[in-house]
Order: C-alpha cells, then structure tokens, then sequence
C-alpha cells in the first residue's frame, strides 16, 4: 500500500511540528536522500514501493555515501544539508521523516531496513524495541 503524497506529508508536519508543508518536505527530501545511500537492493526497492512517487525517486537517486553513516553523523550530514538546521534540529526532522517512512514501510520492512544500518538507528524510525 502506498503512502500517498499529501498523507506522507501532513504525517512528517504533524511530527516535526513543522509550520508549512514546505518545511516538512524540504526535511523529507533531505532524508530520503541521505537515506537512499544507505540501503541496497530489494530492501531500497520495497521501501521506494511503498513511498509517494517523488520520495521514491529520492530514495533510489540517492546521494552517495562513501560508508554508512552511524546515527550521530547522519544527523550531522542531514543539518549540513538543511539551511539554518542544527544537530539538535536535524534529530527531529530526521526523526519525524523516518518514523513516517516506517509507518509506510510496515515492520517486517522496517526491521529489514535496520538491519541495513549502522547500530542506533531504530530510535531514529521510532521503533526503540527492535534490534
């Protein structure tokens, strides 16, 4: 089932307490992005599946990470991205994303997806009790 564009979207606002969809899908994009260097294969195509077209798109384009990135540096690399972002508010626009992309994705996915990732990002999908 596909999350659709503007439900994706009001779910990362609502999360992020963003005050425009725009906010809300700049910090999206970001992610996704980042994200999409992360993981491979079936799992990066499942995933896309079950996004909205643009994210999608995103996800399987993403930009190219050198290695997987721990948590810290992701949410370092995700406040470079973001203009006027810091650690701290990179961590919510991180967080708001991907807890959203894993409501999207469904659990089985979303534990699969972990395991594709560096340790400590389960609390960043908003999943604390897997892995």
């Amino acid at each position: 089932m596909v999350m659709r564009w503007e439900a994706f979207l009001s779910r990362v606002q609502e999360r992020g307490e963003y005050a425009t969809t725009q906010e809300a899908e700049r910090a999206a994009r970001t992610v996704m992005a980042l994200l999409g260097a992360h993981l491979v294969g079936q799992v990066r195509a499942e995933l896309a599946a079950r996004l909205p077209d643009t994210f999608a798109l995103i996800l399987l384009n993403p930009l190219q990470a050198a290695e997987p990135l721990p948590p810290e540096r992701f949410l370092r690399a995700t406040a470079a991205w973001i203009e006027g972002a810091t650690e701290q508010t990179a961590a919510w626009d991180v967080s708001a994303v991907l807890s959203v992309a894993a409501d999207a994705a469904g659990d089985e996915l979303t534990s699969q997806i972990l395991l594709q990732l560096p340790p400590g990002y389960d609390l960043l999908f908003g999943r604390p009790h897997h892995g």
